[in-house]
C-alpha cells in the first residue's frame, strides 16, 4: 500500500511560499512559508500535518488493541504535540507527545494504560519517527 502528496516550493526560504496536495486530496494547495513553520503565523507546516498523522495512527491503533482485549471504546480523542528545535547542522523533531482520553466501558485504567503503551510502540508512525514519544492517557469515566 502506498500514498502519495506533493509540495512545491517557489522562492527563497524567508520569501517563498510553498504548498502541499494529498492525492485524496484532503488537502488542496495548503499553503505554508517560513513564518508558518518558525514563526507562529497562521497557516500549516510539515510538523502540523506529522502531528495529525500521528494522533490519528495512535488512536488506530489503540482502538485496534483495546478492541483485541474485549472492550471496544466508544471514543478516543488523542493530541499529538511536534517539538521542531535547531540543533548543530540544522533542525530536527525532537520529541513528539501524545496526550489522549477515551471512553472505553468495561476496561480498567490498568488495561488502559497498557493498550495505550502498546498502541504507542504500534503505530507505524511512532515507529517511523527517531523522536522521543511520551504519553499521557487518561481513561475517562
Amino acid at each position: 500500500m502506498q500514498n502519495k502528496a506533493t509540495a512545491v516550493w517557489t522562492g527563497g526560504l524567508k520569501d517563498g511560499k510553498g504548498e502541499m496536495n494529498t492525492r485524496s486530496a484532503a488537502l488542496r494547495s495548503a499553503a505554508y512559508t517560513f513564518k508558518t513553520r518558525f514563526e507562529g503565523a497562521e497557516g500549516t507546516n510539515p510538523e502540523e500535518l506529522i502531528a495529525a498523522a500521528h494522533a490519528g495512527c495512535f488512536s488506530m491503533a489503540l482502538s485496534k488493541i483495546l478492541g483485541e482485549a474485549g472492550t471496544a471504546p466508544e471514543r478516543i480523542q488523542t493530541e499529538a504535540t511536534v517539538t521542531l528545535e535547531q540543533q548543530e547542522g540544522g533542525f530536527a523533531i525532537t520529541k513528539v507527545h501524545l496526550n489522549t482520553s477515551a471512553k472505553v466501558p468495561g476496561c480498567d485504567d490498568a488495561g488502559f494504560q497498557d493498550a495505550a503503551g502498546k498502541a504507542k510502540a504500534g503505530c507505524p508512525v511512532s515507529k517511523l519517527l527517531k523522536a522521543e514519544i511520551t504519553m499521557d492517557a487518561q481513561l475517562e469515566s
